[in-house]
């Protein structure tokens, strides 16, 4: 049986591996958000960033990118994505059941968003957001190129995320004006 991911934040551009298949996807009672405070790769301790999360929301749903691990790197790609995404324990790994857009329903694997988590910080409203997001970099780069990356790949693949639009063009609009 195939080991799906699901992506819906860098996962759909940067994945770590050349899927064997792939297929847009819905997942019902999540929604992404930049609920998630990054110490690591997109902020640092002194100055923490903001990542995507999928965060629990009855009557949501969160569109993404299924992607098939293939078989034969399974255990390799797992090893990578789970020291990629575990790295703080603010995310734990779960099989949650897809919808795919060909008809097919899959179970994948995903990373969500611990509630309890010191770096859970769902309370934000999207101008504090976009001021952090603007200003903070982490060992993967700028803040801002984490949104901006994932809006763009989003667009391209016909995924509609209104508070991510709005908030991409609210960090464009401060870094745009210098601001740090």
């Amino acid at each position: 049986m195939p080991t799906w991911v699901f992506g819906y934040g860098s996962l759909i551009w940067n994945p770590g591996f050349t899927p064997a298949d792939q297929c847009l996807a819905t997942l019902d009672g999540f929604r992404r958000s930049f609920c998630m405070s990054s110490i690591h790769h997109r902020g640092s301790e002194a100055e923490p960033g903001l990542v995507l999360a999928l965060d629990t929301a009855e009557g949501h749903h969160c569109r993404g990118l299924a992607l098939c691990i293939p078989e034969a790197e399974e255990a390799e790609v797992l090893e990578v994505l789970r020291e990629r995404e575990l790295v703080s324990s603010a995310y734990y790994e779960t099989t949650v059941p897809l919808r795919l857009d060909d008809g097919r329903k899959v179970n994948a694997l995903a990373y969500v968003v611990d509630r309890s988590h010191v770096q859970y910080c769902a309370a934000l409203t999207l101008e504090a957001q976009a001021e952090i997001i603007a200003r903070a970099t982490g060992g993967r780069g700028p803040n801002r190129d984490y949104l901006w990356q994932t809006s763009d790949h989003l667009r391209e693949l016909g995924i509609g995320d209104e508070e991510l639009i709005d908030l991409s063009e609210r960090v464009r609009y401060l870094v745009d004006r210098g601001f740090t």
